[in-house]
């Protein structure tokens, strides 16, 4: 671990920040050093709470000097402009899912990085925990076999009834494929690499949503966006991927995410988090048995992927949570929704490679 953190300005302080700023503590890596909000309040009072020296405006921040990376905590229609407005200062950028909202921004950001010469990192990191880490070296070591297909299911009636300010979800960059597709998609292209064609289908059941939660309790959402996607995802590797999101299903009893081999099946933990359990059963076996997981990192561990980020800055190696991964994944969200529109397969255009996986048996550092 480097002796020099790599100094953090933190722009974004609603509802996903206070685990990121709570985790960032733990990480010597990382020293936030500066916060910023649409709501000047707001990161005054966060940057309180935190510990943070300063808060201040967005152009301030990017003002800085000392500050060499920016974690991008915006809502998803801000991703983008903040993204750019952080390469262009000269810092290298963390982004919350998705990396952007269209698939030209994401390739702006890509493209800027790479003259600027510095990182771009995407959130969901949830792949970097105990859990996932651990279903990868049951993979790579053949433990199932060649790997065949898998199935991913995330049914919900949606976050208006928890989510203090839920209507983003229901605009563009919203909707459950674009707010809860990054962490199966990550996984997926984590576990089997990179996806090179899909086929979808695509709907929007209920046109209004009325909130549920404090404290818009009574104000009414109006939907911009599919609420119900099921797709099918062929990968270059060959194994195929069926997958469902959405915010119309009342109740269901599905599994959440299964992976099949040639020689057997996992039962793949919840992906947006971090820890386990991770079950395997083998073709000849009777029932299914919990393998116990190989790897830290099994508690709520977001900001992981941006202290993997810096660590990466200090020594040279590749970040694993990178830019290039998040803009797949942006790509095959984008072309399930034209295939449904289209009627056909449509092929993924991008590519990336599967993540370096954790070192063996690492146990909570970056």
């Amino acid at each position: 671990m480097s002796a020099f953190p790599v100094k953090v300005g933190v722009v974004g302080c609603g509802h996903i920040s206070g685990i990121y700023l709570q985790n960032a503590a733990a990480f010597p890596v990382l020293q936030v050093v500066a916060c910023a909000d649409l709501q000047p309040e707001r990161a005054r009072a966060t940057a309180a709470e935190f510990g943070i020296p300063r808060a201040c405006t967005t152009e301030e921040l990017l003002a800085d000097l000392e500050i060499e990376a920016v974690l991008n905590l915006t809502v998803p229609g801000a991703h983008a402009a903040v993204a750019l407005a952080a390469l262009e200062s000269g810092k290298s950028v963390y982004n919350e899912k998705p990396l952007a909202r269209e698939r030209a921004d994401g390739q702006r950001i890509l493209d800027l990085a790479r003259r600027k010469k510095v990182r771009v990192g995407c959130a969901p990191d949830t792949f970097l925990g105990g859990g996932l880490q651990t279903v990868r070296k049951l993979i790579d070591e053949g433990a199932i076999g060649v790997p065949v297909a898998a199935t991913t299911f995330m049914v919900s009636h949606g976050p208006e009834s928890w989510h203090p300010d839920p209507e983003f979800y229901y605009q563009a960059g919203g909707g459950p494929l674009f707010d809860m597709g990054p962490y199966y998609l990550t996984a997926l292209v984590h576990l089997l690499g990179p996806v090179r064609r899909v086929c979808g289908s695509a709907r929007s059941t209920f046109r209004e949503r009325t909130i549920t939660s404090e404290p818009k309790r009574g104000k009414v959402i109006h939907v911009e966006v599919p609420t119900h996607v099921a797709g099918v995802l062929d990968f270059a590797s060959g194994a195929v991927a069926t997958m469902l999101m959405s915010f119309d299903v009342w109740h269901a009893n599905l599994p959440m995410f299964e992976v099949y081999g040639s020689a057997g099946s996992l039962s793949v933990p919840d992906p947006n988090t971090f820890g386990g359990p991770v079950r395997m059963r083998g073709a000849a076996d009777a029932e299914w048995s919990e393998v116990p997981l190989a790897f830290g990192y099994t508690e709520n561990s977001r900001g992981l992927g941006l202290a993997d980020m810096a660590e990466a800055l200090r020594t040279g190696r590749e970040h694993r949570a990178c830019g290039e991964l998040a803009y797949h994944v942006l790509d095959i969200m984008h072309a399930l929704h034209e295939s449904s529109d289209t009627g056909r397969h449509v092929a993924v255009a991008s590519t990336c490679a599967r993540p370096a996986p954790l070192p063996s048996g690492a146990r909570d550092r970056a």
